[in-house]
């Protein structure tokens, strides 16, 4: 079954697409695409795990164009007055999102939202309640194990001990997949505790905003900024406070994460904050304990980071997306945003299902 996806990607998908056979045969419903901000001008990629989300503004620029082609876009408002007030929406709706709140969203990204005419609805996360700016801690850490020595290493901090054999890059991302499930257990002091520790243990003095374009790619966005997005008619989400992978948080450290996220935004913003998205937003992230806590946090609807296309059941705390990536072509997007690609893997997984019980 190797040969598929490079077959789907490269033929089937091509195909489909110049005949218009995904537009004509497309289910009805919502898609939801979500975005992770545009790769800035001057940065280079470090690696396809750290920077695969991010895509060219040219790209973005064509698929927009796609979607209003083909599909009909809808703005936040549209899309939250179909739950609050039952509002119908188009045939073949489509509502553009974007993740996480990296400044790129402001200098790159919405130069072409504004240029095409497209509403998004950005999720940022509590840091950019905030005037001064951060970064993302997550891939802080994936840098540091990037760029650390080779061999065996163990740091013990904030109540985690994290050990590992640091080698080729495979080796590195795993031992960063685990990290990330460690410190997403406890709270945001603690885990600052431990990066200070590797830092130091591995004699790294990490800055990821040495420079314009590396300040585009890593920091995120400010309180300023994200009142800018609002002044240019963008709406805003909650994505968290710190940016865990909730799964693995304790319940009440993974509802405050949820909750105060809201509401620091809607202090600084003086702003509603009717929507959330999940960090990372996958299946082993997002319990069904998780999917509970924001409506209980007072949110309309909740967002996913996977499973996203026309003909996706709409549930609404976890509204399902298709996650953009920097090797998606365009006939691959098409795919997903018809419903083409979950309905392919539907019947791949049933085709899988029959072999293995013969």
């Amino acid at each position: 079954m190797r040969i598929v996806s490079p077959l789907l990607k490269n033929l089937v998908y091509p195909t489909l697409a110049v005949s218009g056979s995904f537009r004509r045969n497309s289910a009805t419903g919502l898609a939801v695409v979500t975005y992770h901000g545009v790769m800035p001008q001057g940065h280079e990629s470090v690696d396809s795990v750290l920077d695969g989300n991010l895509i060219d503004a040219e790209v973005l620029r064509s698929q927009l164009r796609l979607l209003k082609r083909h599909y009909n876009l809808i703005t936040p408002q549209e899309f939250v007055d179909s739950i609050e007030k039952g509002s119908t929406l188009p045939a073949k709706a489509v509502l553009v999102t974007c993740d996480d709140g990296l400044l790129n969203c402001l200098t790159d990204m919405l130069p072409v939202l504004q240029q095409e005419g497209v509403s998004c609805l950005f999720f940022v996360t509590g840091a950019s309640a905030e005037e001064s700016r951060t970064v993302l801690w997550y891939e802080e850490l994936f840098l540091m194990f990037l760029k650390a020595r080779s061999g065996p290493f163990e740091i013990s901090s904030g109540g985690v001990a994290i050990q590992g054999k640091l080698a080729d890059r495979a080796q590195r991302r795993a031992t960063w997949r685990d990290s990330v499930k460690q410190l997403s257990r406890i709270d945001s002091t603690a885990r600052d505790s431990v990066l200070a520790a590797l830092q130091k243990c591995f004699g790294l003095d990490l800055n990821l905003l040495t420079d314009p374009a590396a300040t585009r790619r890593y920091g995120l966005l400010t309180c300023k900024e994200v009142r800018q997005l609002v002044s240019a008619g963008m709406t805003i989400g909650a994505h968290t406070v710190t940016h865990p992978m909730l799964s693995q948080a304790p319940p009440e450290l993974a509802y405050k994460e949820i909750a105060e996220s809201g509401a620091r935004l809607e202090s600084a913003l003086q702003e509603r904050i009717w929507a959330f998205a999940y960090p990372f937003g996958d299946s082993q992230s997002v319990t069904p304990e998780v999917q509970a806590m924001p409506q209980r946090a007072g949110y309309k609807a909740a967002f996913l980071n996977f499973g996203g296309g026309f003909g996706s059941a709409l549930p609404l705390y976890a509204v399902p997306r298709i996650h953009i990536t920097a090797g998606m072509n365009m006939s691959e997007f098409e795919a997903h945003v018809s419903g083409f690609y979950a309905r392919w893997q539907r019947y791949a997984g049933r085709l899988s299902l029959a072999a293995s019980r013969r």
